[in-house]
């Protein structure tokens, strides 16, 4: 049975959530009252095979084939939601979706990703080492594996970091994005490699996005439209892992 937070602690809770930008993830912020557990039984396998979506020892598995996603039976507008992610495969990659539409599923083709929602970017950090292999050893200029935000198809977002300035290891400086991009981009960079857990923190509240990745807040938008919608998890051409998935619905 879900139960709700009371309103003084939730607001108690919001107010210190905005004045820490970028704190660390308190584990008092991710206890308590209100939340609900998500399992493989809450979500609804859109245009996957028999076997593209599992669940074993509390862990929902996708094969990542086909392309293509899992919504959620419940819409949600404002709400926190934890997990974990773990990819298998070098440069994997699948991703959240948040504040889907009915549209983004109806009638969705095996093969093809959901239409519309705020992504929020689950991606191996081979992807990135691929792209610079298969670009004379450039970074990319476009995306990062470390928790992109960024709206699909027919959905806007008013992104927080829409271009920033990375250094490499060999302290030589690279730009990602550009002014006029709707996706957002992450400081700092924290994210594991495959084979290890990442953890996700989501909080989405009045059409904002703000994503902590491990612990700590880096990434997120605001102005988001639609701003209530199905969660998904999305199957992109590799196995990758999910559990303790948790929601908690806000006011």
């Amino acid at each position: 049975m879900r139960r709700l937070l009371a309103p003084l602690t939730l607001a108690s809770a919001l107010i210190a959530f905005a004045a820490t930008p970028s704190a660390p993830l308190q584990k008092a912020y991710v206890d308590g009252d209100g939340w609900t557990e998500l399992t493989l039984t809450d979500f609804v396998n859109v245009n996957g095979d028999d076997d593209t979506w599992s669940e074993h020892d509390g862990v929902i598995v996708c094969t990542g084939k086909p392309l293509g996603g899992a919504r959620t039976k419940t819409q949600y507008t404002n709400f926190e939601l934890v997990l974990e992610w773990k990819h298998h495969r070098h440069a994997g990659n699948s991703g959240v979706f948040l504040w889907c539409p009915e549209s983004a599923f109806t009638d969705l083709p095996k093969g093809k990703l959901p239409r519309s929602g705020i992504e929020v970017q689950v991606l191996d950090l081979g992807y990135e080492e691929n792209w610079r292999k298969s670009h004379d050893g450039q970074h990319s200029n476009w995306f990062t594996s470390h928790g992109d935000v960024f709206p699909v198809g027919s959905s806007s977002m008013k992104a927080f970091r829409p271009q920033i300035e990375y250094t490499d290891a060999d302290s030589a400086n690279y730009t990602v994005g550009n002014p006029k991009s709707s996706r957002s981009f992450p400081t700092p960079r924290l994210t594991k490699r495959a084979g290890e857990w990442n953890h996700y923190y989501i909080r989405a509240i009045n059409g904002e996005v703000r994503l902590w990745v491990n612990g700590v807040e880096v990434n997120g938008g605001n102005e988001c439209k639609p701003a209530s919608g199905y969660l998904a998890l999305e199957s992109e051409g590799a196995k990758v892992e999910f559990r303790n998935l948790r929601i908690r619905e806000l006011p």
